[in-house]
């Protein structure tokens, strides 16, 4: 008899298990986006907690598959900068299903997205970026890698605990820019969970775009992509070679005006991105970055404009989007009212 009442509370503990769980998947259920044409495929989003003490959480967006997302991979996508969302670039330029249109009042499909072939799994991190945040403010000015990497491993095992079904699927970590330092340093943070838990994460692979590696070779690449096309003068390209050490953090203050005058007599107003587009042509666009020089604290702010795809405005086309209440309301997001507009790279 006692056996028998074990079991029976057995059940009704998986049972109630179930249920929760299903229960927190629906509630990040996202029926329609405003403005968003009709598909097939499931979207979630919403907030997974990190970091319980500080309050720390990362705001996600899951769009699956097209198609049979039972049998797809999963595939998690971080952008670099370090600073910017996951959502402006990677869900809303690059490889996700949608498109935003030029004023901001809705979307069109990707035809190239690629929730063709995988579930796509879109993460603003560290928080600060995008929708993400801590309740800790000094958390947005102290974060580095290392937390970085432990927050985006407490966010994927939680949200594996949500998210059940995709528990044992091949999981791929994907990103450009600064995601070459948070992609490698994310997967060995789950190869060191792997090693001491029962529970693995099922890393199959991982692939960077257009990484940040090491600051020398990128930065002396940068400036060498510029004189390779005629961007900069030959005796600008020799001073710039000359002056600047491209393997400190922070260069110098010589090296910093030299680059100043580059920026504003030489390069001027083109996207350096995609120099044979047209610049974006809208007064207030803010500039974002996908990475930048370093340059000493009183040049701090001085960036290398990155932008992608066919329309330079895009993340501002994004900031008008993802600022609407209503769809924020669709996205479950800015849920405690946080104190600053969402952009697409702080």
């Amino acid at each position: 008899m006692a056996k028998n009442g074990r079991l029976v509370l057995n059940i009704i503990v998986c049972v109630v298990l179930v249920v929760s769980v299903k229960a927190s998947e629906e509630a990040d259920r996202i029926t329609s986006l405003p403005g968003q044409p009709e598909v097939t495929f499931r979207q979630f989003s919403g907030y997974v907690t990190v970091d319980d003490n500080a309050g720390r959480a990362l705001f996600y967006w899951l769009t699956e598959a097209v198609s049979q997302p039972e049998s797809k991979p999963l595939v998690l996508w971080l952008n670099g900068g370090p600073g910017c969302s996951s959502v402006a670039y990677g869900a809303s330029e690059e490889i996700g299903p949608f498109r935003l249109n030029r004023t901001g009042a809705g979307l069109y499909l990707n035809k190239y997205s690629w929730n063709i072939a995988a579930n796509l799994l879109f993460l603003e991190t560290p928080a600060g970026v995008g929708f993400s945040y801590s309740n800790t403010s000094s958390n947005h000015h102290t974060t580095g890698d290392r937390r970085t990497a432990a927050d985006s491993l407490s966010f994927l095992i939680r949200w594996l605990d949500r998210f059940p079904r995709y528990r044992n699927r091949p999981i791929y970590l994907t990103g450009e820019s600064y995601a070459g330092h948070y992609v490698p340093q994310l997967a060995r943070a789950i190869l060191l969970h792997n090693a001491k838990s029962r529970h693995h994460i099922h890393l199959k692979g991982l692939m960077v775009g257009n990484a940040v590696t090491d600051n020398y070779y990128d930065n002396v690449g940068t400036v060498t992509y510029w004189w390779s096309h005629a961007m900069i003068s030959d005796e600008t390209y020799r001073r710039l070679m000359k002056t600047c050490d491209f393997r400190r953090r922070t260069e110098s203050n010589g090296c910093a005006r030299l680059f100043y005058y580059t920026m504003d007599h030489e390069l001027g107003d083109i996207d350096q991105y995609n120099i044979y587009a047209s610049p974006c042509d809208v007064a207030d666009v803010t500039g974002a970055t996908r990475r930048s020089l370093s340059f000493p604290s009183q040049h701090k702010n001085l960036t290398v404009r990155q932008l992608s795809g066919y329309d330079p405005c895009t993340e501002k086309y994004a900031e008008i989007y993802y600022n609407r209440p209503d769809v924020q309301k669709a996205l479950h997001a800015n849920t405690t009212g946080i104190p600053y507009k969402w952009t697409a790279c702080r």
